[in-house]
């Protein structure tokens, strides 16, 4: 699918690497639907891409605010080609800690804004794209989630975020398979560490011994990379059901 003159949804598209994505593909034309709870930060992303863009303040855990968010995305721009999920919150805690055992309120909190906030945009950005004319190779729409190299070798203090990212991971290759005969794609894209202000604002002795796990090149990921990954995704039609890792070769360590 080619990127330009699609529209593309991108939750917490108004921080991180949501922000860089929708700066990317705005600059190779396509048109953004900003999906976040910040609302002076969407529309100041807005007024930067100059009428490419549309903003909605959209609670992804929420189905009538989402179901908002889409309706004004298809009235702004007359479908909707690609959903590319960002949103998500990451929460520590031992499981048992000094103050006792994980608050259960916090678990769920991270499952259902990272892994059911991620299902509740996809599910209604599927059905929106059903209603797409199918290209020349059948192909209707793509969606990309993020889960995290958490999912994978999660560090002490993770198991709500690993686990809300593992989730991701484990619903790819079904959700592709539920959406082949629509001809919807559906990939992962499971981030390392990346260069966002929240990174950016940790001393150096966070930053270094995170730095040292990484394979080559020693460095944070730069949100260009992921934004160009989410391209190519979109437009390699033979990319689907299954996870990228995009990391440098990290592999975490236990804390």
């Amino acid at each position: 699918m080619n990127i330009k003159y699609k529209t593309v949804i991108v939750t917490g598209g108004a921080s991180g690497l949501g922000l860089a994505t929708c700066r990317y593909l705005a600059d190779q034309g396509a048109k953004i639907a900003i999906f976040d709870l910040n609302e002076v930060a969407g529309q100041a992303l807005v007024d930067e891409l100059n009428g490419a863009a549309i903003f909605a303040k959209v609670n992804v855990t929420d189905e009538a605010s989402v179901a908002a968010g889409m309706a004004k995305a298809v009235d702004a721009f007359g479908a909707i080609h690609v959903c590319i999920n960002c949103a998500g919150i990451v929460a520590g805690g031992k499981t048992v800690g000094r103050e006792g055992a994980l608050a259960l309120d916090k678990f769920a909190q991270v499952i259902n804004i990272n892994l059911i906030g991620t299902f509740n945009v996809l599910r209604l950005a599927a059905e929106q794209m059903t209603k797409n004319e199918a290209d020349d190779g059948g192909e209707r729409g793509v969606i990309i989630n993020t889960a995290s190299v958490a999912a994978f070798d999660g560090q002490m203090g993770q198991a709500a975020y690993s686990a809300s990212k593992a989730g991701i991971v484990g619903m790819t290759l079904p959700i592709a398979r539920d959406l082949a005969k629509q001809g919807v794609r559906v990939m992962a894209i499971a981030p390392g560490i990346f260069d966002t202000p929240m990174m950016q604002g940790m001393s150096d002795e966070v930053r270094e011994p995170l730095i040292a796990m990484v394979q080559h090149p020693k460095r944070f990921g730069d949100p260009q990379e992921y934004a160009g990954l989410c391209r190519h995704i979109v437009e390699n039609k033979y990319l689907n059901g299954d996870v990228i890792r995009l990391d440098g070769g990290i592999r975490m360590e236990p804390r």
